[in-house]
């Protein structure tokens, strides 16, 4: 088996809602939100969906590539007042609540580029009920609604902002700092490494430029190809 199917969560997890039950086998119930939370998050989200429009998620992490989304369109997309980055503590997907690792998040400011799809109006339901128990199963994420642009004009979209409010929510840190991070924690969805590396893989393949991804992925190599034994790598504490 690849490391890159090693690191992918699959979406039969989610329909059996099996991380949710991991997470509560191992004693960490309280890190995340309840079932009857997060179907409330959706519906409250789901209200607010402008009129005579078709439901779109935009992706800018794992969503580029492993979408696991039954969609009927996918398009190059951009938003605007937020921007990418590793601002999230990942207690469960790429961590845990010993050795926390990272996940991004989007945060105020500037612009992101990823993937935006189109959902099948027939589907949507079940779709986001999967999405929702990938994206919100911890306390991390605020779902918006954003004017996405792709090269057929505007759609709205759902994506997933970084709630500041919350212990998830890192600050900015450093480049050093992240690859630290990254190299030591795993998690229910995969190692944090895989979760770097496979990101900037699949942004040069879908050729959406950014440098910060890129750049931190080359440190991460870098520090592998030089501490092999990861137990040998120095330790980053949060």
């Amino acid at each position: 088996m690849s490391a890159f199917e090693k690191t992918k969560i699959k979406r039969d997890m989610l329909e059996h809602d099996s991380v949710r039950q991991a997470v509560e086998r191992s004693g960490h119930r309280g890190i995340m939100i309840s079932e009857e939370d997060l179907l409330t998050s959706l519906k409250s989200t789901l209200q607010k969906k402008p009129r005579n429009q078709s439901i779109w998620v935009f992706g800018y992490g794992s969503l580029i590539w492993n979408p696991m989304l039954e969609y009927v369109e996918k398009r190059p997309a951009r938003i605007r007042g937020y921007h990418r980055g590793f601002y999230c503590w990942s207690r469960i997907n790429r961590g845990s609540p010993e050795t926390p690792g990272l996940v991004l998040a989007l945060d105020r400011g500037g612009s992101c580029r990823g993937l935006a799809y189109q959902l099948s109006p027939d589907s949507i339901e079940k779709e986001l009920l999967i999405l929702w128990r990938r994206e919100m199963l911890g306390k991390v994420y605020v779902p918006k609604w954003v004017r996405a642009e792709t090269t057929e004009g505007y759609v709205d979209a759902i994506t997933f902002v970084i709630d500041r409010s919350t212990a998830a929510y890192t600050g900015k840190l450093d480049d050093d700092r992240i690859v630290s991070i990254a190299i030591k924690a795993s998690g229910h969805y995969g190692s944090c490494s895989d979760y770097l590396i496979e990101t900037a893989k699949s942004l040069k393949f879908e050729n959406i430029q950014d440098r910060k991804i890129f750049q931190l992925a080359d440190k991460l190599l870098t520090r592998k190809r030089h501490f092999p034994d990861t137990s040998n790598e120095p330790t980053d504490k949060e």
